[in-house]
């Protein structure tokens, strides 16, 4: 989402890369481009105030750094005040001496405050080994309580669902608290009821809702595709209730990105997570230097890097590299790699964690079928197991079988095999030259010209 952003944020360093060291002239026109770029992104306007005058004083109060040009001795300034802005660490939850430790889960109607509830819910259960229980409190939509219960069976929560004399948020909130209880539940997450807007009745009943359960934390929700809306209402709800911390849904789309830098600055408490895919595991961690990396075009390798351990199986991993180095790898490793890769979630998102430098920029407009990329694996479950760990026996006539199979056309099959070729070749040049890294780096091989082609595979 910050793609924008970044892209012009890139333009400024790259004209200051022409300039022998900095001086207030030129430093003035970069600040006046990064106004522009943070204001085009709906950051707030008192955000870029206070950054732009963070930056100007660091820059033109020191002296120029020899080791560094006027460029990156600017992109270092603007990385370190966009951490300040978003917080200096990762905020992680708090939880009660005594269980269960209360959540509550607020926000505006449509922000995704349920859908959230469910992915907070198994992270909890799966990152930090709790037993969370569920409930909506939203008496005045049967639809909003019954998304909740569908949500929480999924991925297999449990959820208080309340008896029929129960007709208050508060009497719902009680009764599902001494539930947790008695059913040794460590967390109780309270999914709120929201409005279209903040009124005076909404806001009482969280107040109500606050003081009788004492929560550990009070999240708030906002769609970072509302932008300024988020920010002000944010800024509402913490003036109301004092919010602990921000839930961004919506952080996968093509929003401009400014409420992820607003929304701390005007509330003054921390962005905890980020919703990055409908899927219940697409919630992150929200980490201030990460997020402020992948703006400047610098990458966030370490989430890929903890994104791939906790999905990959390492074991079949090694198993591939072993069989990569051994020119063994088949076509039947070759689906199975990309169902390992799809496991990641989406491959843009994927592509979009590599630094924007050097060769990488070329991945940067990326863009995967998802479609052609299912299409790929019908055809290769298609083919016979002897096929698919001997290519070369697949004559005219296995084509055409195989397309017929795979509802596809002997063309796409013949696609399909001729970039697995190229690809079988590419990964074992990629494997010698990394053997022989340090020993001649000029002979890193050259990605195929056009690999990827119709079906739009990285590489593979």
């Amino acid at each position: 989402m910050f793609d924008t952003l970044s892209d012009k944020l890139q333009r400024v360093f790259k004209n200051l890369r022409g300039e022998g060291k900095l001086t207030a002239e030129n430093m003035d026109a970069a600040l006046r481009e990064i106004r522009m770029a943070l204001l085009e992104a709906d950051v707030h306007f008192k955000v870029v105030k206070q950054l732009l005058e963070n930056i100007k004083q660091k820059a033109l109060g020191q002296e120029v750094l020899q080791q560094l040009s006027p460029a990156q001795q600017v992109v270092k300034i603007v990385h370190e005040e966009l951490i300040k802005i978003l917080g200096s660490h990762t905020a992680r939850l708090r939880f009660a001496n005594e269980s269960p430790s209360v959540i509550m889960i607020v926000g505006l109607q449509g922000s995704g405050k349920t859908t959230s509830t469910g992915k907070l819910s198994r992270y909890l259960a799966k990152k930090e080994n709790k037993k969370p229980m569920v409930v909506s409190v939203d008496v005045y939509r049967p639809a909003a309580r019954k998304q909740l219960a569908v949500v929480a069976n999924q991925i297999g929560i449990p959820i208080y669902e309340g008896q029929a004399n129960e007709t208050t948020p508060l009497e719902l909130a009680k009764s599902a608290r001494r539930e947790a209880i008695n059913s040794g539940r460590d967390v109780l997450l309270v999914d709120t009821a929201g409005r279209l807007s903040i009124d005076d009745a909404l806001m009482r009943e969280l107040e109500e809702l606050k003081e009788a359960l004492n929560p550990v934390e009070i999240l708030f929700v906002a769609d970072a595709m509302t932008g300024q809306d988020a920010v002000r209402t944010a800024e509402e709800f913490n003036k109301r209730l004092g919010i602990t911390g921000t839930i961004l849904t919506k952080m996968d789309g093509d929003a401009r990105g400014g409420a992820a830098l607003s929304i701390r600055t005007v509330t003054n408490q921390p962005l905890k997570f980020v919703g990055v895919g409908e899927k219940m595991d697409a919630l992150e961690p929200f980490h201030p230097d990460r997020v402020a990396s992948r703006i400047l075009g610098m990458g966030d390798v370490l989430s890929l890097i903890e994104k791939v351990e906790s999905t990959i199986d390492q074991k079949k991993a090694e198993e591939m590299q072993q069989k990569l180095l051994d020119n063994e790898f088949t076509l039947e490793d070759f689906r199975d790699q990309m169902k390992q890769l799809r496991k990641l979630g989406p491959l843009e998102s994927l592509l979009g964690m590599m630094p924007n430098i050097g060769p990488m920029k070329e991945l940067k407009n990326f863009k995967v079928d998802e479609k052609e990329v299912s299409r790929v694996l019908a055809i290769i479950d298609s083919m016979t197991k002897e096929e698919r760990h001997n290519h070369m026996i697949i004559n005219g006539s296995r084509r055409r079988r195989i397309a017929k199979g795979s509802g596809t056309s002997v063309q796409d099959v013949n696609n399909l095999l001729k970039q697995y070729t190229e690809a079988r070749k590419m990964m074992k040049g990629f494997s010698g030259a990394l053997l022989g890294a340090g020993k001649n780096m000029s002979k890193m091989p050259k990605l195929p010209k056009g690999l990827g082609g119709k079906f739009g595979l990285p590489g593979f």
